[in-house]
């Protein structure tokens, strides 16, 4: 098991603290039980719909908190620097416009175009570097050192702490929830999920998704341990890690009850299927719950599940392909 990290389990009161933060900016994201999807999974399915925010994702949650805070600390700041595959990226250039900074970002080689594009309109100054995420991760290190501004790394309290906004709205909305499953990039979403479910104390079991084309955090879950791998290819870009955080692995690790690898198939699948079933677009990461939901031969039959669709984002062109052939 990690040593116990550094991050600082936010309570109730640093989540509500957020939360006004957030709500500045946001309004709630709303929770739908669809018929169609519930017949397809055998039992009621709560989407929480992430998507249905300005960016996209939940990640815009965090960015808000960050900011705010950043230059409540540093009021002379005049930028930040970061690196993303997306739904991340678009999150910090949201939030530092909305406080009059300047964000650089680092993308990899081969990135979406249209992710690009909406960070470029959010008024960032985008930068490509490296063969996957890791390489423009190492890369933006690097670069705010010599610019001497502050890098904005993937899993940062303020960004948890902002994240889990999402999940106090869900658990406060269906309370009784028996599981549910939440896609894992760098972790702040499942990590903001557990926060948010032990600050209100109720009893849903939580369930990580990630492909198993970059598995890092399910073999660092069965492990006890980070274990990167040497690669992340997979169609779903939001969580192709190969890096994990040694943070979020130590609070996955406690406080979630299993992980689940799916394959890019069967994402693809659940893209389509909700598209089908609820007339929303989800890109990979964003369908990546739904596809752990049914591939999960412990889903209760019985009783309430919730899947987390975070990430809308996806090019126009791969989607099409995605239900052509899904």
């Amino acid at each position: 098991m990690p040593d116990t990290p550094s991050f600082v389990q936010p309570d109730l009161t640093k989540l509500e603290a957020a939360a006004k933060i957030v709500y500045g900016s946001l309004v709630p994201s709303p929770q739908y039980c669809w018929p169609l999807l519930a017949q397809r999974a055998g039992c009621a399915v709560w989407v929480k719909h992430e998507n249905h925010l300005p960016t996209g994702a939940f990640k815009v949650r965090g960015g808000l908190v960050y900011m705010s805070r950043l230059k409540a600390r540093a009021p002379n700041i005049a930028g930040v620097v970061t690196s993303t595959r997306g739904n991340h990226g678009q999150s910090i250039a949201f939030a530092a416009r909305r406080h009059g900074l300047k964000a650089t970002i680092i993308v990899p080689n081969g990135n979406g175009v249209e992710k690009n594009a909406a960070m470029k309109a959010l008024g960032a100054d985008l930068i490509v570097h490296g063969r996957d995420y890791q390489e423009a991760r190492e890369y933006s290190a690097q670069l705010a050192t010599d610019r001497g501004l502050p890098l904005v790394g993937p899993f940062e309290q303020d960004l948890v702490e902002g994240v889990a906004t999402y999940a106090l709205e869900l658990f406060r909305a269906q309370p009784d929830l028996a599981t549910a499953y939440v896609p894992i990039g760098m972790g702040s979403g499942i990590c903001g999920m557990i926060a948010a479910r032990d600050a209100l104390n109720v009893k849903t079991r939580i369930v990580g998704i990630v492909s198993d084309q970059a598995p890092a955090y399910a073999l660092s879950f069965e492990a006890g341990r980070v274990c990167p791998t040497e690669s992340a290819k997979t169609m779903a870009d939001g969580i192709a890690c190969r890096s994990p955080s040694a943070d979020a692995v130590g609070i996955i690790n406690r406080g979630a009850d299993r992980i689940i690898q799916v394959s890019d198939a069967a994402i693809e699948d659940a893209m389509a299927h909700i598209f089908t079933d609820t007339h929303n677009v989800a890109e990979g990461a964003g369908a990546a719950a739904l596809a752990g939901l049914l591939a999960d031969t412990a889903r209760p039959s019985s009783g309430k599940s919730a899947v987390i669709l975070s990430g809308g984002n996806i090019d126009r062109t791969e989607y099409a392909r995605v239900l052509n052939t899904g």
